[in-house]
């Protein structure tokens, strides 16, 4: 592994980070040089690294308990590490999450590992006891589409171009596209496909459960080299400055809204009711989801866009008289 292609994201750094420790306590010493080219690192990310490490600390059962480390004279040491080898404590919220999580994993089809990611719960459950009784009474299920699924992860694998027929709930209409396939992955509980897209000129993600059909074409996937996979680390929704706040109050039928769209707010205000607020660039698909809301919800800011909602089903409601 070189320096070029370690990983960027939090989740490999974070991955880094927890091997560092225990690769150079290990060596008792290691330079700076012979660091960074084992894991594939510059100089400069490495010593981020080490300043960040710095900050680390154990916060139970002493009250401050941090790892002491140096790398002055290009020789990394590291001291005071000895509560890295505690082990670790999961609450009963901490363990029963990871559980579900674990539980959803498992039920992608075609999942590659499986006896190996049942053996792992098999071992959280046995030692989690009563974290593991309430994670239990959660139903999880992936709803990954299976044959369209399986059609993409061969498309994938022969290397070839696929179009789709892809639902746009943010216009309410469906599109066709070409799609270069570039991978498959789960963020926040869906799976999507990210590809180069020949309509967009430019890298997408497609959510399996918005593909109305698919169709593999004859013709080789032809990724851009420059073409770099999007970190959803930090989760899916980027907000643009220009975007327009809206604000909508749904009941207990209208809480799906909640989960199908991205939001930046979310209030419970009692008796199953919530208070949501979006971000949209293009407000006229807000009215197509008010009108078909109905009486399960209501936009109440910004006050301009709720008057048009008002006239819309007027104007709709004048059709049936």
């Amino acid at each position: 592994m070189t320096a070029k292609t370690a990983a960027t994201t939090s989740t490999g750094r974070l991955a880094r980070l927890l091997a560092l420790v225990p690769y150079v306590v290990n060596r008792d010493s290691v330079a700076l040089e012979e660091a960074a080219e084992a894991f594939g690192i510059t100089q400069k990310q490495l010593i981020d690294d080490l300043n960040l490490l710095w900050c680390v600390e154990l916060r139970a059962p002493d009250p401050y308990c941090p790892i002491d480390l140096s790398y002055e004279g290009g020789e990394i040491t590291v001291t005071e590490a000895e509560s890295i080898a505690r082990p670790l404590r999961l609450k009963v919220d901490e363990a029963s999450a990871l559980l579900v999580a674990l539980r959803m994993l498992a039920g992608i089809p075609d999942l590659q590992d499986r006896d190996a990611l049942s053996r792992v719960i098999a071992k959280l459950e046995s030692a989690a006891g009563a974290a593991a009784q309430a994670a239990g009474k959660v139903a999880v299920e992936v709803d990954a589409r299976g044959d369209t699924l399986r059609r993409l992860r061969e498309a994938i694998g022969d290397g070839r171009r696929v179009h789709l027929s892809y639902y746009v709930p943010a216009r309410d209409e469906n599109t066709e596209r070409d799609v270069d396939p570039m991978r498959l992955l789960v963020v926040e509980g869906n799976t999507y496909l990210e590809g180069w897209c020949r309509r967009a000129e430019a890298v997408r993600l497609f959510r399996l459960d918005r593909i109305t059909a698919l169709r593999r074409l004859d013709v080789p996937a032809q990724v851009p080299a420059d073409a770099e996979p999007r970190d959803v680390d930090a989760g899916l929704f980027r907000p643009s400055p220009g975007d327009t706040p809206v604000t909508l109050e749904l009941t207990p039928q209208g809480r799906w809204v909640a989960d199908y769209y991205p939001c930046d707010e979310v209030t419970e205000l009692g008796e199953g009711r919530l208070r949501i607020t979006l971000r949209t660039p293009d407000t006229r698909w807000i009215r197509g989801l008010a009108l078909r809301l109905g009486d399960q919800g209501r936009v109440i800011a910004p006050a301009d866009l709720a008057e048009d909602i008002r006239a819309d089903a007027a104007r709709a409601l004048k059709l049936y008289f």
